[in-house]
This record gives structure tokens, sequence and C-alpha cells, in this order.
């Protein structure tokens, strides 16, 4: 594996109308972000952009009114159509485009999916992610991967928070296929020295995310249309809810220290290391919205679902001297504004 000076190519896509950033580490680098449509992808495509990098998106479905194409990144960038399940497309998107940094989000990402349709899943994220991988070891270009795992890999333990050298433990088939992820990018950088970092994020949040079973959407959504909102569990679930802003920003952040802090093969839990119950949440967002005739209507129905899941997040805010920059109320109030703009309403 060769991780020393590469060669550049021209610049790809438009790269107009951002303010750039006084960082110069991304001008003109070549990079790829599979799941470029999705919720997180967005936002790092974003701040990319301003920090005036040159970007390819690998997108399997054009999502309309994803962030993406709704905030019309898209003209800024380059698509590659396509799934990556399909390892000559991977393979002929890194070396065609001369990828330097991978971002490798793409996955399918609804609990409640992955427990009807294993196998989709399984293909999406493990297939998908092992396609990355071994592509990613045969183009010299490549110098450095950040895969997404999740705080679901760790499965379901008696002893909170999880830190990261907890065993992974997961059991269910969405929480399954993000451990799986999560030991594949382990075992090829032990055995290819592939210059890779793990993320494991607890639940994001945020403006774009068009997973409406997801309780921060859904119940923006419900409150916006005058409705009850609803919820799956029992209103106790706890969880680190990350504001995608904030997210975006640490993978980016992880990038960039991945080998001048010699970080390569390693995980970091990426949250606000503060756990929320889920009925707090929706609370939160009754009284952000000032209606006061609505009232949270708990149906207590989900299964497969881990209770209480958070993060130990103490090695990101040592290592990377960081904290996220939003509260839970701002995060929840600029997520708010953003979908009443979305809805149109």
């Amino acid at each position: 594996m060769k991780c020393g000076k590469k060669r550049k190519s021209g610049k790809i896509g438009k790269v107009v109308n951002f303010k750039m950033t006084n960082n110069n580490f991304w001008t003109l680098k070549n990079i790829l972000v599979t799941g470029g449509s999705g919720f997180l992808g967005s936002y790092i495509i974003e701040k990319l952009l301003q920090r005036g990098a040159n970007i390819i998106a690998i997108v399997r479905d054009q999502l309309a009114k994803s962030r993406l194409f709704y905030e019309k990144l898209n003209e800024n960038i380059t698509i590659v159509n396509g799934d990556i399940s399909n390892y000559r497309l991977v393979e002929r998107t890194l070396n065609e485009y001369e990828i330097e940094v991978v971002f490798h989000l793409a996955a399918q990402t609804i609990v409640s999916i992955a427990n009807r349709a294993p196998i989709s899943t399984f293909e999406s994220n493990i297939k998908g992610s092992w396609n990355i991988f071994e592509a990613s070891r045969n183009i010299e270009t490549v110098e450095r991967i950040i895969v997404a795992s999740s705080d679901k890999a760790y499965g379901e333990k008696e002893k909170l928070p999880y830190n990261e050298t907890d065993f992974l433990n997961a059991k269910h088939p969405y929480d399954l296929s993000k451990a799986i992820t999560d030991l594949l990018a382990q075992g090829y950088y032990s055995t290819y020295n592939l210059p890779i970092g793990i993320t494991r994020c607890g639940n994001l949040y945020g403006g774009g995310d068009l997973n409406f079973n997801r309780i921060v959407p859904q119940t923006i959504r419900s409150i916006l249309y005058k409705q009850n909102p609803e919820l799956r569990s029992d209103g106790t679930f706890l969880r680190d809810y990350f504001f995608v802003e904030d997210a975006a920003d640490s993978y980016i952040m992880f990038a960039e220290n991945l080998l001048e802090k010699n970080l390569q093969g390693e995980a970091f839990n990426f949250g606000t290391g503060s756990p929320v119950r889920v009925l707090e949440v929706v609370e939160k967002l009754l009284a952000i919205s000032g209606n006061k005739t609505l009232k949270p209507i708990i149906k207590n129905t989900a299964k497969g679902e881990i209770k209480d899941q958070y993060l130990d997040c103490n090695k990101a805010f040592k290592t990377f001297d960081w904290k996220p920059a939003h509260t839970l109320e701002m995060g929840l109030r600029k997520s708010f504004e953003w979908y009443k703009s979305w809805f149109g309403l």
C-alpha cells in the first residue's frame, strides 16, 4: 500500500458559490463520498465543497427531494450512478477519478427495514463495504478512508456507556451489518495496512433526514401537520442524539488527522456523551413549535431495538480537543426550521 505523494488530476465538478475556509488541506483533493444523496453525506459534501475539494459521489437512487438535490449541491459535484455492491463500478470510480480520500457512508440504515429484509441490508452494508476496502487496497491513489460504523455495532450491554474497547456484540440484522463492517475495516487495516478510520456515532438528527420513521423528522412532520406525534417505544429509551452538522465536522476532522496522529485502524465514538430519553426529545420539539394542544401518543410497539444506547466520547474529546458545537436545543431548533421550509409551511 502506497501512502506517499500521489498524482492529482484536474478539477472535477463545478465548485462555485461556496465561501472557502482557511484550511487548504482539502483544496483540489479528489474525494469519494458513498451514499452522497443520504442524510449525512449531503452535509459532508457541503462542508468539503466549502474547503475547495473535488467531490465524486456514488448515488444509487436520485431522490429529488433529498437535501443533495433540494439544496442544489449536486450541481457542484460529479455523480456516479450505481450501487456499491457492484465491485467493478467501485473500482472504476476510484481509479478513473484518482480518489485520494474516501468517506464510506452508503448503507441501509433503518432497523425495521433490516428486520424485514436482512439480505438486501447485508448486501448493501457488508458486501458494499468489502468492495470499498478491496478496491481501495488495489488503487494506489487512495490515501485515507473514513468508514461509518455505528453505536448499534456494540449490541445490548448491561454496562453503559459504550467504550471503544468494548466487544462488538450485535445480534439483530442492522446491528450485525454494522458490526461486521467495523470488523472488516479493522481486518483490512491489520492485514493490508489500509489507512482506515472507523466512526461509531450516536443517533444522527437534523434537517434533511427523510427517513420519517425516525423520531425527530417523524415528530416534526406530525407537529407541522397538527397531528399528535407517535412513539414506537415506551418513551424511556435512552439515546445519544448527535446533530448532523457536528457529525460532519467530526468525520472531516478525523480524516484530516488520520495519518498525522497515526490513528489508522482505530475506532472513535462521536456524539455528545449526554443521553436523552425519547419522550424528552418529543417534548422539546413540542415546546419549540409552541403548539400546546398536541400530546405524544406512546404506542410501545417497537421490536428488535436495543432499549438504552449511549457513548463514552472521551477518547474523541481528548484526541482531537473537540466538542460538538450544538446543544440538543440548538440542533432541534435548526431541524424544525429546516423541515418547516422543506414542507413549504
